[in-house]
């Protein structure tokens, strides 16, 4: 079987992490060889950046800084991990990818889609998931969802006020209506094991 790249996306509280479990441990069952990583981090590298980005005070980056740290801490993570597993026939599903980037720097911190895409094809070629499946929730059950998740602390990007996250919210939203060969948008409302049956039928003709 081909390799397959499957980007999970999404505001804060969707259930990106817990989904990425999930499909990973379906596909699994179906016999297909699965690797689960995360954006920012899932190499070495780009784990190394994750601390500076989501550590610290919420001022700690200029927006400019944070998408380049972005930028930086994708392209390792395409040369090191994604790339050579989807070339050995793996798939690879990850929480978070570039559609982050352009949601939460280029839309909500206003650096705009084509300076965040011109970073992407400088550091990882332009190289884009497969399939992109973006996790949707209600503004108000959204936010239950990432307190309780985050009683102890959010990071400095998902500790932001809501009109930045709604700012995200709406990034998203215009992506998919731009790219709906990619992208599948998934109501993440209901029990875990009913999401993840969406997000296989999201992805049925891949398999």
């Amino acid at each position: 079987m081909s390799g397959r790249f499957i980007s999970l996306e999404g505001g804060e509280g969707v259930g990106k992490s817990t989904q990425v479990r999930r499909l990973a441990e379906a596909l699994r069952a179906r016999g297909i060889d699965v690797i689960e990583t995360r954006e920012p981090g899932g190499s070495a590298g780009a784990e190394a950046i994750r601390r500076l980005l989501l550590e610290g005070a919420g001022d700690r980056w200029t927006a400019p800084t944070e998408a380049l740290l972005f930028a930086a801490a994708r392209a390792d993570h395409v040369a090191r991990t994604i790339g050579p597993a989807v070339t050995a026939g793996k798939w690879v599903l990850s929480d978070r990818y570039l559609d982050s980037s352009i949601a939460y720097q280029g839309g909500a911190d206003g650096l705009g889609e084509e300076a965040i895409r011109t970073l992407h094809g400088i550091g990882s070629g332009g190289y884009l998931p497969d399939r992109t499946l973006l996790l949707a929730l209600p503004a108000g059950d959204a936010v239950a969802r990432a307190a309780a998740r985050d009683r102890d602390g959010a990071d400095r990007i998902g500790g932001r006020e809501d009109a930045y996250h709604a700012r995200v919210a709406d990034s998203f939203d215009r992506l998919a209506a731009a790219e709906p060969d990619r992208f599948r948008r998934i109501d993440a409302v209901g029990a875990p094991e009913a999401v993840t049956n969406r997000l296989i039928a999201a992805i049925a003709d891949l398999l």
